[in-house]
């Protein structure tokens, strides 16, 4: 799937940082800010964000710098996340159910509609709002609600066979906690190794 917008991988997953940023000083009452303000708070340079921000259109005016109200609405517009996209959650477990339950998915683009799980204990359970449903049953809801995405809370050893299944029903994005590398076809993934943060942590601790 091809991105209307054609920008690094990079640039893109510093926009986040840009939006988060925003919502701070929208919330302190700041109306308007520099590249130079928000490079110094974010430990980069002003011309890395003019350059980032240009991928996407011409965003202030020279001398006066941005709004910052309008700036946010457009990083929120770029990377959509007023369409909150419909996502389900596999695996309910210890890590599902922080996930379900603490990630705001309605303000980061995403709208929570389904929890599944193999373990027949869980099954039936409430979780964030939500019945917790048999994988069993994933074939059907998939057909009858056509979620987009799927947040991947499994054992690595069946992270890749679940992908693959997801992707075969229409999903096209995955956000994987499931501390394994997958590799699919006709779909986004977005993995999170906790483990290599903090081992970058290590190396910079010991070597800058």
């Amino acid at each position: 799937m091809t991105s209307k917008y054609e920008v690094s991988a990079s640039v893109v997953r510093r926009l986040p940082r840009y939006y988060r940023l925003l919502g701070e000083l929208e919330r302190s009452g700041q109306t308007r800010t520099s590249s130079r303000e928000l490079g110094r708070q974010l430990g980069m340079t002003a011309s890395q964000i003019r350059q980032d921000l240009s991928c996407f259109g011409c965003f202030g005016q020279q001398g006066s710098g941005y709004s910052v109200s309008e700036l946010r609405e457009n990083l929120q517009r770029i990377m959509g996340l007023t369409e909150q996209l419909p996502a389900i959650v596999i695996g309910a477990g210890s890590l599902g159910k922080v996930v379900s339950e603490n990630v705001r998915f309605e303000q980061r683009g995403f709208r929570l509609v389904g929890i599944f799980d193999i373990k027949p204990e869980l099954i039936g359970r409430q979780l964030a709002g939500l019945t917790i449903q048999s994988m069993d049953t994933l074939d059907a809801f998939c057909r009858a609600e056509s979620p987009a995405a799927a947040v991947l809370c499994l054992p690595k050893e069946s992270a890749q066979t679940t992908a693959e299944r997801l992707v075969s029903l229409g999903i096209r994005g995955l956000w994987n906690f499931s501390h394994c590398d997958i590799a699919v076809e006709h779909a986004q993934v977005v993995t999170m190794h906790l483990d290599d943060s903090l081992m970058t942590l290590s190396y910079k601790l010991h070597n800058l």
